[in-house]
């Protein structure tokens, strides 16, 4: 196994306020935070102008961090179709950053990030603060909201990317001994 620092791009989209997380977890799953902001846009703006901005800023990090892993959460809505809309569009251009920059990203919906985070998907925001700020050992808990959600967000999959990915390579070798074990029974018959 190789046993080196892995580097996070944790993202908390949204049109106004995108929050983003650099965290790196080295070879003991020791967990620090490296930076973390804000991408703000400007709301008197138009909308194609936003996404652009929000896509060049993105841009920016992932060639400045050259993160190997990025995590974005999963955003369920159940009002204000506007919100919904500009999220949804605010998600693709982040998803298009990544894509050309040959990162792929994991999703993760709020109360999974809480339950990883917290032991509970009910914990509130200052629970999930506190508790990010306890695990990479802060001075004081990440803020604003929209920041802080992105190191929550990152710290969830540096926890959780190590035994997901030996799950996925574990599927993959028995998926492959299934279909070399068909493959033996034609031949045989």
């Amino acid at each position: 196994m190789n046993k080196q620092t892995t580097t996070v791009l944790g993202i908390d989209p949204g049109l106004d306020r995108t929050g983003w997380a650099i965290l790196t977890r080295d070879a003991r799953s020791v967990l620090s935070l490296q930076a973390c902001g804000l991408i703000h846009t400007d709301a008197q703006q138009e909308l194609p102008k936003r996404l652009e901005y929000i896509f060049h800023e993105l841009q920016k990090l992932l060639a400045a961090y050259q993160p190997d892993q990025v995590a974005m959460e999963q955003n369920y809505f159940l009002k204000r179709a506007v919100t919904m809309a500009n999220t949804v569009m605010t998600r693709g251009v982040i998803i298009l950053a990544c894509q050309l920059a040959g990162k792929s990203i994991s999703f993760y919906p709020p109360k999974r990030v809480k339950m990883i985070i917290c032991g509970t998907g009910t914990a509130d925001k200052k629970q999930v603060q506190r508790m990010v700020q306890l695990t990479l050992h802060l001075d004081k808990a990440p803020s604003p909201d929209d920041t802080a959600d992105a190191v929550a967000i990152a710290v969830c999959h540096a926890k959780t990317a190590p035994l997901n990915a030996m799950l996925n390579v574990k599927t993959a070798f028995l998926e492959r001994l299934k279909a070399a074990q068909k493959a033996q029974i034609k031949k045989v018959n």
